[in-house]
């Protein structure tokens, strides 16, 4: 064994410790699902960005800089949009609703709005995705330790699995809270040193510029460059306002007040975080342009690039994001399979302890599945881009509509479902690769999905209207 990979060992179990000892205080579900809406400013910004920032931040971002250079940015800046937006427009307004009505889940709001056939709809589909957004951060983990200690990529997975899921299950959302708040520090800590120190052992900003030769010519350009640029945020802007996930850290705020500062603080961090791993990235190609698989972008340059504790501060910073955004994935899958589906809808009468029983469950099975996937899905970017599709083009309309139109019901909320997924399998399966930006399939079936609302609530207006 590796002394940096036992370092990374040690630190993880660190974090199951805390998680577990954390966890001793949670008796009921409205401590694992809401943290009996407590988290202040301070930890709410923790928990949501240690959430915002994962594989995709971090490895995903880093192989796009790779690749495309200063336009990756927008991958993350396009979660600091959304996550702004939460902050001051969708965020106060469900907390409200949640807070007045004893909501513990996404599940719950839709059902109170739209009745138990949305919410039903909603918890399968967000089952499917978010195994694969789960799948994405342990491939990350994997990629870590295998460029660390050369362990396989099942042992990797295995291991990020293992450490998120016990200190989860153990606590639920007050746990990740506190355990985010570590996360974090090394998360921020580890970044704030790497960046500046691979940039100037790489040979300044100049290498940088003399690496992009070997790139395209739009490699330095911000707006758009190679695959990556602003239509970002059409994928991602909507994902990051209605995720369940953070919608539930949401709802453990404990004021509006609450929400606004600790979303708006993670939204400018993820801002200015955005050009981290994209810079490191952009090294990387100037150490080797020639790396046989751009995801190895970040562990290539925090391995090779840096002395060996600055490296391994940068690995405990990366391993520290994964995990963290894995947890919140739990989250969403323990919470919406023991309140949306089990108690819901089979057991109505379950009593408190026994929809905590489930939840925990419900949280080791995740795991164990989320380590399946890791194997057998090739790379970060695809595992998130199947999430955060399926999410934007699920949820969005229905929930902001909810928000704010009274009239919208059942009918139109689930026109807008199907006419959503439907609009996103034909867009993939038609559009092109390298078709205009406003071609994304995303943004194809968000329309969709808002014309789909729109057309049943036209019918149903119609069916209402008494003739003349």
């Amino acid at each position: 064994m590796t002394g940096g990979l036992a370092v990374l060992l040690l630190y993880s179990a660190g974090l199951i410790g805390l998680g577990v000892w954390v966890g001793r205080r949670v008796r009921g579900s409205g401590g694992f699902f809401v943290a009996d809406r407590r988290l202040g400013p301070g930890l709410l910004f923790a928990t949501v960005l240690a959430a915002n920032i994962g594989a995709g931040s971090t490895v995903g971002a880093a192989g796009l800089g790779y690749r495309d250079g200063l336009s990756a940015w927008w991958w993350v800046g396009s979660a600091g949009v959304g996550t702004l937006l939460l902050a001051f427009w969708v965020g106060p307004r469900i907390w409200r609703v949640a807070s007045e009505r004893g909501l513990l889940t996404v599940g719950d709001y839709l059902e109170d709005r739209y009745g138990p056939s949305a919410r039903a709809v909603i918890a399968v589909l967000l089952w499917l995705g978010t195994l694969a957004i789960l799948a994405g951060q342990l491939i990350a983990m994997a990629e870590i330790l295998e460029a660390v200690a050369g362990a396989p990529r099942w042992a990797g997975a295995l291991l990020g699995g293992l450490v998120m899921t016990v200190y989860f299950t153990a606590g639920g959302l007050v746990a990740s809270a506190w355990v985010n708040l570590v996360q974090l520090v090394v998360l921020l800590v580890g970044f704030a040193v790497a960046v500046p120190w691979a940039l100037a052992t790489a040979g300044g900003w100049d290498a940088v510029v003399a690496g992009a030769a070997t790139a395209g010519p739009d490699y330095l350009a911000f707006f758009q460059g190679g695959g990556s640029g602003w239509s970002y945020l059409a994928l991602l802007v909507p994902a990051f306002i209605v995720s369940p996930g953070l919608l539930q850290k949401v709802y453990g705020a404990s004021g509006e007040r609450a929400v606004r500062i600790g979303l708006a603080a993670a939204g400018v961090a993820l801002l200015l975080f955005a050009f981290g791993p994209v810079l490191l990235g952009m090294i990387a190609r100037a150490h080797d342009p020639g790396l046989a698989h751009r995801e190895l972008a970040l562990p290539y340059v925090l391995t090779t690039g840096l002395p060996a504790a600055i490296g391994l501060l940068g690995l405990a910073a990366v391993l520290s994001a994964e995990i963290s955004s894995a947890d919140a994935i739990l989250f969403m899958l323990s919470t919406s399979l023991s309140r949306d589906l089990y108690q819901r809808f089979l057991r109505p009468e379950a009593d408190d302890r026994t929809v905590l029983r489930v939840a925990r469950g419900a949280a080791l099975a995740g795991g164990t599945l989320g380590v399946g996937l890791a194997i057998l899905i090739p790379s970060v970017i695809g595992a998130l881009t199947i999430f955060y599709s399926l999410l934007s083009v699920t949820l969005f309309v229905p929930i902001v509509a909810g928000l704010h139109a009274r009239r919208v019901g059942t009918p139109e909320a689930l026109a807008a479902i199907g006419a959503g997924v439907t609009g996103l399998i034909v867009a993939r399966a038609l559009v092109p690769a390298g078709a205009p930006r406003l071609l994304d399939p995303t943004l194809l079936a968000l329309v969709a999905s808002a014309v789909g609302l729109g057309i049943a609530a036209w019918v149903r207006s119609a069916r209402e209207t008494p003739p003349v």
